[in-house]
C-alpha cells in the first residue's frame, strides 16, 4: 500500500498497525519514498508450536550393520525399477 505524508499522519495507527501485520506500507514525500517495515516479522503462528522429540523405543537399532545392508538392499529393489 502506498500512502501520501499527509494520509500517513493522518491514519498513524491504522497504518502502522496494517505495516505489522505484514502489508508493505510506502509513504511519498516531497518524491521520495520511504518504506515502513517491522523489525520483527509478523508471526506465523508456527512459532508458538512447542518442538516434540519422537522416540521409537522398538525400532531397529542404527548401529547394526545387519540393518543397515538390508535397508540397502531394499532400496536398490525399489531404484531397480526406475
Amino acid at each position: 500500500m502506498e500512502v501520501s505524508i499527509s494520509q500517513f499522519r493522518r491514519d498513524l495507527f491504522q497504518l502502522v498497525e496494517r505495516s505489522a501485520q505484514g502489508e508493505p506500507l510506502y509513504i511519498t514525500h516531497r518524491g521520495r519514498r520511504f518504506r515502513i517495515v517491522p523489525e520483527i516479522p509478523a508471526s506465523t503462528g508456527l512459532d508458538a508450536l512447542t518442538p516434540l522429540q519422537i522416540v521409537n523405543p522398538n525400532g531397529p537399532d542404527l548401529d547394526d550393520p545387519a540393518w543397515k545392508e538390508e535397508m540397502i538392499r531394499e532400496w536398490e529393489s525399489d531404484w531397480a525399477d526406475l
